[in-house]
């Protein structure tokens, strides 16, 4: 009885320290942890196309989603929509800070094309 009872609580500890690894490890913690923070921060399954991607920038929390289509010799990701959650957010932003995400993103998506969600786009587009 008494090695059972230590088998269980061996097995216990180690079941914890297996979760907290994992809640360590784990991206969408980082992404919350960055966005509270206000620093930057892109979290996004590459090899899932349909899952959308997030980026968190001076505070601003971006979503984006991935289209997949033809391009030159392949089926890739060849077009995104990028919109922010809290429109209030982007107040202090400047076209310098788009180029940048939309340089992170490509850095990952090379042959896509970036569109943006209006006020961004007006913005951009000036």
């Amino acid at each position: 009885m008494g090695l059972l009872i230590r088998f269980v609580i061996i097995t216990f500890i180690v079941y914890l320290f297996y979760r907290g690894i994992r809640y360590l490890l784990n991206p969408k913690r980082k992404l919350d942890e960055a966005y509270e923070e206000e620093k930057y921060f892109f979290y996004d399954d590459v090899k899932n196309v349909r899952k959308n991607f997030f980026i968190t920038y001076k505070g601003a929390l971006f979503e984006g989603e991935k289209y997949l289509g033809t391009k030159d010799d392949s089926i890739d990701v060849v077009s995104i929509f990028i919109w922010v959650k809290d429109e209030a957010k982007l107040q202090g932003f400047t076209k310098d800070d788009f180029y940048f995400l939309s340089s992170e993103v490509l850095s990952n998506y090379s042959k896509a094309q970036i569109s943006w969600k209006n006020p961004i786009e007006e913005l951009l587009s000036t």
